[in-house]
């Protein structure tokens, strides 16, 4: 039956319809068929959490081949809840991305487009959804490999460097990641993330080990851009087609997030990760610092695109923290501020996609008087600044507030001033855009703008109205993050 191969429809779907955009060859008809899929995916991923969270974990065995020797695809509470947050967001990019693709790419290029964020889509997927340690490798590379191609494709000169950057950095989290699942098969002569787990809770640490674990840290580390990898990051959310930039902000990082919780809490366990690698040691002060950093960097942009790059290396941290403060409540709080991120951030790129569609610039002078030129636009990005901010009522206070709660169930008090006190720079970046959109004159000269087209501001909407009924009624994201939590803390593979 098909309802019993949805696991494997989840990844097959994304990765055919790639190709049969190349052989449509027109831009029309493989943005419908990319939103389709999505949309897809989108049901798929619903029925599966749906059937996790009523009859527990699914394993899904690839040709009848049993595990470890076969390759199975997984599915409990955790990876369930950010499949659902990466086909939400392709859900709603994929249609808002025609009008944005038309004016920024080449209509030659538009079948190639669509094909590459297809095969992103399934990397993403296929990431999520593995449970054998080299199959991630794979699908990681299918993932990175197309951003690079859909980074060059931005408008400016400056996107073919930025993409050259990024795939270097990209390169070598890719192989550190490698040679750890190396390091790990030649200890226990398994891939299978769940007889991996098994194998290494009975050994006793030693080099190997050690080095494994410090590769698979930092490959992951670098494609989650962590404070201080993070220097692919700016530039390539700067210089990529404004569609792209939406995608990936809201999904590449949350699934190199899951990554990292997976390492940490189900292949190498916590009593490994944190008192004999102290992985918690070295992540909370780079959480802290990314937090600090990211956000005081915001401050001086004058380019919005960049300055929303730099506020997600502060929003990492934040996803960082919580999975360093080793407990239920702050790994929460890290969990459910992955929804809300996406949220967050995609719905603001958005917007800086609406404004590039119109003015063709997203420098902060394009901005004088825009709040009265595009208003409902605008009205979204200051609905989405408050929630990056953390204001009451929406998504980006609940995630500090558990993250608050988890600092101080710790017993850190200090992390959790540090937490409140870094919304106040928040507060300042996204002031500046309020301030000059307005309060400030549009130049005399300047030309009519017309509204965003209600294709791209109904998606938009979509992504920033969620940002605050997500805020208002938090039971099904916190409580399916906490669901998620307790397993990851309680070992559940």
């Amino acid at each position: 039956m098909i309802g019993d191969n949805l696991p494997a429809l989840l990844v097959i779907l994304p990765l055919l319809a790639a190709p049969i955009c190349l052989l449509l060859r027109r831009g029309t008809p493989s943005w419908v068929l990319a939103t389709l899929t999505a949309w897809t995916a989108l049901a798929i991923s619903w029925t599966l959490l749906g059937e996790v969270q009523a009859n527990g974990p699914i394993e899904y065995q690839m040709g009848g081949f049993d595990p470890p020797w076969g390759i199975s695809y997984n599915i409990d509470v955790v990876n369930a809840y950010v499949m659902l947050i990466v086909t939400a967001v392709a859900s709603a990019v994929f249609p808002f991305a025609r009008e944005s693709v038309e004016d920024e790419i080449p209509a030659s290029k538009h079948h190639l487009f669509y094909a590459a964020l297809l095969l992103c889509f399934t990397g993403l997927l296929g990431m999520l959804i593995t449970g054998d340690a080299f199959n991630v490798f794979v699908f990681l590379e299918i993932a990175s490999l197309s951003t690079y191609s859909l980074v060059s494709m931005g408008r400016s000169k400056r996107a073919l460097t930025s993409a050259y950057q990024y795939l270097m950095m990209g390169a070598t989290g890719g192989t550190f990641y490698l040679i750890g699942v190396g390091l790990l098969y030649s200890l226990t002569g398994s891939l299978n993330i769940a007889d991996l787990a098994d194998k290494l809770g009975d050994m006793e640490t030693n080099r190997t080990m050690i080095a494994a674990f410090c590769f698979l840290a930092t490959g992951i580390g670098l494609k989650l851009a962590v404070f201080p990898l993070h220097s692919w990051l700016p530039n390539a959310y700067t210089f990529a087609p404004s569609v792209v930039t939406a995608f990936i902000a809201a999904t590449f990082t949350k699934v190199s997030f899951y990554l990292l919780a997976r390492l940490t809490f189900t292949l190498m366990g916590p009593d490994l990760s944190f008192e004999h690698f102290y992985l918690d040691k070295i992540l909370l002060p780079l959480a802290i610092a990314g937090i600090f950093v990211g956000s005081l960097v915001a401050i001086f942009q004058t380019n919005l695109k960049r300055m929303l790059a730099f506020s997600s290396v502060a929003q990492i941290g934040y996803m960082v923290l919580g999975l360093s403060l080793l407990n239920v409540t702050g790994l929460t709080g890290g969990l459910v501020h992955l929804f809300n991120h996406a949220l967050m951030k995609g719905g603001l790129f958005m917007v800086m996609a609406c404004v590039m569609l119109r003015l063709g610039s997203v420098h902060i002078d394009a901005f004088k008087g825009l709040g009265r030129r595009m208003p409902i636009t605008m009205a979204a990005f200051v609905v989405g600044g408050l929630s990056l901010i953390g204001v009451p009522l929406t998504v980006g206070f609940v995630s500090k507030w558990y993250l608050v709660l988890g600092a101080i169930e710790a017993g850190l008090w200090p992390v959790a001033v540090a937490a409140l006190l870094s919304s106040l720079l928040a507060v300042v970046y996204i002031w500046r855009v309020i301030e000059v959109a307005y309060f400030e004159e549009a130049p005399e000269d300047a030309e009519p703008v017309d509204e965003a087209p209600w294709s791209m501001l109904i998606p938009t909407w979509l992504m920033i109205g969620a940002t605050v009924y997500f805020g208002i009624f938090t039971d099904t994201t916190a409580g399916i993050a906490a669901e998620a939590a307790k397993a990851l803390m309680g070992g559940g593979a």
